[in-house]
């Protein structure tokens, strides 16, 4: 469930840039128009939650790594000589 969350939130910033570009191509010159400030908002507040998503699923081991060449953390020399 994280996965698609996380997922969804990039697609998100994907669409809000998007309508940022859009905005900032219309709306060129029209100094009253904040729909760009605006989307910049939106997407500064979805990268925040995505970040947040991240830290906390790798922080609660939810998000991990699973490369068949990296076995795990290994001993240290100190450690197996006891």
């Amino acid at each position: 469930m994280l996965k698609v969350a996380i997922v969804i939130l990039m697609l998100a910033l994907v669409a809000s840039l998007g309508s940022g570009f859009y905005y900032l191509m219309v709306d060129q010159g029209d100094k009253n128009s904040r729909r760009t400030f605006h989307s910049l908002g939106v997407r500064l507040t979805l990268a925040v939650a995505l970040m947040g998503l991240i830290t906390f699923g790798v922080a609660t081991g939810r998000l991990g790594h699973s490369n068949p060449w990296d076995s795990g953390p290994r001993a240290t020399a100190t450690e197996t000589s006891e």
